[in-house]
């Protein structure tokens, strides 16, 4: 018998991760017996409700935050909706956003939607090492500066922003701080008091929950205008019956990112400078996009010269990775956070993001260096070949 079919090497985890163990074993009883409705005042909903508030307090106690501070919502979009949209409620105190040029559409969509409303919008550019210009956006707040929305960490770079004179800032003026964390949770320490933030976005598919579940952390004594219509969950902002299954899923991955810690992200960064050691012997010329030192420990975002990231991953299908660009009638767009940071073009295209994660192990890495040198060299020699894409 024929042995199946090996999975490819996943460097993805900043697309999404697993569900872990720990995970799914604490959903699977409010998937089966414990079904109730945490609005119900029954035991079956009593029942329901002690599991969500007490994923609650584990989610608020790995940013530092009360539990009362935190909101659950179906993921990082609605979070980041809610916290810009629901922030930006017109009481007159402010008709300016002061935004990134690289953050997440689901921050530059809403940020756009009040722009069309007639809302001031200001998009604060990016070095060459992929983080914010500092004097640019604490010269671009303002008496008139109602929301700053800047990301704490970058999703194609792993980037880490530099917000507390972003912060320090806002505070002078009285705007409101929101930050998309979503990419950060689990994989460097988080702390929103230290942050001094008054929103901050959580994702549970990027650190080992389910999709489709996630949460925003709103200061106490910050008011948000809801942005759905319905009943009064989650503090009358957020209506709809809790997912309770994924919530408790959420809650979990958050208590495993504080028990494993610090351990873990060692362990993750050792095997992202051994990729980048081994892709350096493979290939001449590659080079790492963003800053050096100032980016997540699982994140490598290199520029393979003389291609296109899209084809290097054609001629290695063993390889489950990001290029950042966009398809588009006649061939690829260039990722906009890397055009932003001034990279051309053609090294735009040649960017991949390879994103380790906790399945990752030496082997692995030692073998995805060499498939994706293999691929590069193939490229080279063949840069006419097709690339199939599906």
């Amino acid at each position: 018998m024929s042995s199946p079919k090996q999975r490819p090497i996943y460097l993805d985890h900043n697309a999404t991760t697993p569900v872990a163990r720990e995970v799914l074993e604490a959903m699977t009883p409010h998937l089966r017996g414990e079904f109730g409705n945490p609005s119900s005042t029954h035991s079956y909903g009593r029942a329901a409700r002690r599991a969500v508030d007490t994923a609650r307090r584990h989610v608020a106690e790995t940013i530092g935050a009360s539990p009362s501070e935190i909101l659950f919502t179906s993921g990082g979009t609605e979070s980041n909706n809610l916290g810009i949209l629901g922030g930006c409620g017109d009481d007159g105190s402010g008709r300016q956003v002061v935004t990134s040029v690289i953050e997440h559409p689901s921050v530059t969509q809403p940020v756009r939607l009040l722009g069309q409303q007639g809302w001031d919008v200001v998009s604060v550019g990016v070095g060459r090492q992929g983080r914010i210009d500092v004097d640019e956006a604490v010269e671009a707040i303002d008496e008139s500066t109602k929301l700053v929305t800047i990301m704490h960490s970058n999703n194609e770079t792993g980037v880490i922003q530099p917000l507390e004179p972003v912060v320090k800032a806002a505070r002078e003026v009285g705007a409101l701080v929101h930050t998309d964390a979503a990419q950060s949770i689990g994989k460097i320490d988080i702390d929103v008091r230290q942050l001094d933030v008054d929103l901050l976005t959580i994702a549970g598919h990027k650190v080992y929950a389910p999709k489709g579940v996630g949460a925003l952390y709103v200061k106490e004594g910050v008011e948000l205008t809801p942005v759905l219509q319905g009943a009064g969950h989650e503090q009358g902002l957020r209506p709809g019956t809790e997912n309770v299954a994924s919530i408790v899923g959420l809650g979990e991955a958050c208590r495993q990112a504080q028990i494993q810690g610090q351990r873990q992200r060692r362990d993750v960064e050792k095997l992202r400078d051994l990729l980048w050691e081994r892709l350096r012997d493979e290939i001449p010329g590659v080079e790492v996009n963003g800053h050096p030192q100032k980016r997540l420990p699982n994140t490598l975002n290199v520029v393979f010269p003389g291609v296109e990231a899209v084809q290097l991953l054609a001629f290695a299908p063993q390889i489950a990775a990001s290029t950042g660009s966009a398809c588009k009638e006649g061939g690829a767009a260039a990722s906009p956070v890397l055009k932003a940071m001034g990279l051309s073009e053609e090294r735009a295209l040649g960017s991949l993001r390879l994103a380790l994660g906790c399945g990752n192990d030496a082997e692995q890495i030692e073998e995805a260096a060499t498939l994706l040198g293999d691929a590069w060299r193939e490229c080279v020699d063949d840069p006419d070949q097709p690339v199939v894409t599906g």
